[in-house]
């Protein structure tokens, strides 16, 4: 093996800052300043302490690394190319481009080596947590005697801005509260945004707040990679706390015209300074995507080594397997669940036909799903006393052992604080980490404060289950600030994410089997606070119609329909109790329950066609919400029964009376549109 000389590594990482430079160049735009600032720190970070096997970049014993500062992504482009990820430097020349595997910032599942999706700053901090958590509980269950899947690291590279974000430090109480000692973020002390030096807008301590929060913190000069080395040596020891290394770089490092300025940040800089920069750093200006001969060598070398110490740590994980097989197979199981028999049936009994509020079929299904899927785990915002969702059965709190165990991740039930923002992050986390199925829940009104990680769940197709509570104006005296009005719209507005909003035990069981059979992406579910009542559905009904996302409830005895009242949740039960009014006024009723859009929609138009039949006389859409979102499938001939008020504070059934969602004011409002027809 080569010795790594100082001129050897400053190649490496001019090598870095070069292939920099040439990338935004080539795009006319990019962020150049922190991956030429954090050339050294994060290749002293890959080279001598990440565990990587570039030929298998989903071995499940690596560490994770996470550029949470996402604008930055030239630098993990540059390295996942030379540590010798399907990178190719072509794709490096498309940075930027329609197609490429380099976009502007790292994207899950797009490109090969990139752990998380990091745009939105503080996101990547978040959901590393998660990862971290994720790693935690998978040692918990499996690592024995120091050995078996759980024992990696998550390290990262977060910056001001990151630390600037509410939901970094959301995350990093729970991760210090937590004790989550796998966990290293360095943090890219630049001193420098968008709108110029953070004198600007941010001038707390950063390595107090940290302290304060129960981290191990240590801070070191970027450019004294032997320091870098001894502090994250000590971070790894440190089992018991999570690891702040704060590390001072310059912005724009080599650039004579804008190292150490806020220019350096968001812009490409130029064919002069560009070549001014490379003649700085000793480079051929006349050479782009310039790799040296000896830094190929070297990292091939590099490779090498890597994809040795992998085979050793295989052979570890060989010995635990034979020692442990039945945790093999556990292990196994956890990551790539095998079916269950009769699921359905386990799911559904004594669903049928019960009274009661959907959050609290939520739980009775949940708590089968645990019996069948024992690596699920997830929790809520302080809200499990309120079924959003409900404590898991049998099981401990994380983070705090159980009596007579010394484990404190061997629990299931997860207690995130009043911490929305940084729950939904830390939830998908967990999920990415890969063998967990992560779930987490909050009142649905709350949703806004988790939309960022919603709707990266659904970008990276992440599997995390959202389960939100408390869905309309009934949670009653609470009042308009807690009362959605827009927010299921909202949500069937994420491309990716699927939403369920049940009207029952039976669609609540169902929607639970789509999750774990056939679900791609993200879920959420939508569930009421009050009783819903039972309804009838036609005779002899097949249940796995749910599965396409809308079905016909009940129809008339003889004859076409003349109106269709469609609507999903607690609306359901209204709409039967409706179309009985109706019909004692002559007109033959249609009811159709529609508990996933989304399914329904991509359900083949004949089925489509068949519940809700082109041009229609009549298709009457009913949420208690805005329920604009139901009018793509109610065709030309529709009208929406829905609130564009907030709510009022009052017991539900007084709201229900003052918002028209009783049969009797819902069949008054529909006859006088049939008459004006």
């Amino acid at each position: 093996m080569s010795t790594l000389t100082l001129e050897l590594r400053t190649r490496i990482e001019n090598t870095i800052r070069c292939l920099t430079v040439d990338a935004v160049e080539a795009a006319g735009c990019g962020h150049p300043g922190a991956p030429m600032g954090l050339a050294r720190p994060v290749l002293e970070l890959w080279h001598s302490h990440l565990r990587f096997d570039p030929q298998d970049p989903q071995w499940p014993l690596r560490d994770r690394f996470v550029l949470s500062a996402g604008h930055a992504s030239m630098l993990l482009y540059s390295l996942l190319h030379l540590f010798g990820y399907e990178l190719s430097l072509d794709e490096i020349r498309q940075f930027r481009q329609l197609h490429s595997k380099t976009p502007g910032h790292p994207e899950f599942g797009e490109t090969v080596g990139v752990e998380v999706t990091t745009g939105p700053l503080g996101q990547g901090f978040a959901h590393g947590v998660g990862m971290a958590l994720g790693g935690q509980l998978t040692r918990a269950r499996f690592g024995r005697d120091g050995n078996g899947p759980g024992y990696h690291y998550i390290y990262g590279v977060v910056s001001d801005g990151d630390l600037m974000e509410g939901v970094s430090y959301e995350a990093a109480s729970l991760a210090g509260h937590l004790k989550l000692g796998n966990l290293i973020y360095l943090y890219d002390s630049n001193q420098v945004t968008i709108d110029g030096t953070t004198e600007l807008s941010f001038s707390e301590n950063v390595p107090q707040r940290f302290e304060a929060q129960g981290w191990h913190v240590q801070q070191v000069e970027g450019e004294d990679f032997q320091a870098l080395h001894d502090a994250l040596k000590q971070a790894r020891e440190n089992t018991n706390q999570p690891s702040l290394i704060v590390v001072t770089t310059m912005i724009g490092k080599g650039s004579p015209k804008y190292e150490g300025k806020p220019d350096a940040h968001g812009k490409a800089f130029g064919t002069e300074e560009a070549n001014k920069t490379k003649e700085r750093l000793g480079w051929p200006a006349d050479q782009d995507f310039y790799i040296p001969e000896d830094v190929k060598s070297y990292l091939a070398e590099t490779i090498d080594r890597k994809i040795t110490e992998r085979k050793t740590l295989d052979q570890k994980l060989e010995s635990w397997k034979s020692s442990h097989p039945a945790l093999d197979l556990a292990w196994k199981e956890a990551r790539n669940p095998p079916p269950i028999e009769n699921l359905r049936a386990i799911l559904t009994e004594g669903m049928e036909g019960k009274a009661d509020a959907t959050r609290k079929h939520g739980a009775a299904v949940m708590a089968k799903v645990a019996e069948q899927y024992p690596f699920m785990v997830g929790g809520s915002a302080d809200l499990a006393g309120s079924a959003a969702p409900a404590l898991l059965k049998n099981t401990s709190a994380v983070g705090i052992a159980a009596e007579g165990d010394g484990e404190r991740f061997g629990g299931r039930n997860l207690f995130f604080g009043v911490r929305e923002h940084a729950m939904g992050a830390i939830t998908n986390g967990i999920n990415l980490d890969g063998t967990f199925l992560g779930y987490c829940g909050t009142f649905l009104t709350f949703s806004d404060y988790m939309r960022p990680s919603v709707r990266l769940a659904a970008l990276m197709k992440v599997r995390t289950v959202f389960v939100f509570t408390h869905d309309s104006i009934f949670l009653g005296e609470d009042g308009p600030t807690h009362q959605p009005i827009e927010h299921v719209d909202a949500l069937r507005s994420i491309p990716g994410l699927t939403v369920f909003r049940p009207a029952d035990g039976v669609e609540t069981a169902l929607a639970w089997e789509w999750v774990l059979t056939q679900a791609q992406g993200p879920v959420a579910f939508i569930l009421t606070r009050q009783k819903v009542a039972a309804f009838q559905r036609s005779e002899n009904f097949d249940n796995s119609l749910i599965h396409k996302g809308a079905y016909i409830v009940q129809d008339p005895s003889e004859g076409n329909s003349d109106l269709i009242l469609l609507g999903s949740g607690s609306e359901v039960p209204l709409l039967t109790d409706s179309a009985a009014l109706l019909e004692q006024q002559g007109y033959k009723v249609r009811v159709v329950s529609i508990p996933s859009l989304e399914l329904f929609l991509n359900q083949p138009e004949a089925y489509r066609n068949e519940v809700i039949p082109p041009n229609h006389p009549l298709v009457v859409g009913v949420e208690a919400g805005r329920a604009e979102s139901l009018r793509i499938v109610m065709g030309a001939n529709s009208l929406i029964y829905g609130i564009n008020r907030f709510g009022a504070s009052a017991p539900w059934k007084m709201l229900a009376e003052e918002f028209g969602y009783t049969p009797s004011k819902l069949t008054e409002w529909v006859l006088s549109h049939l008459k004006k027809a």
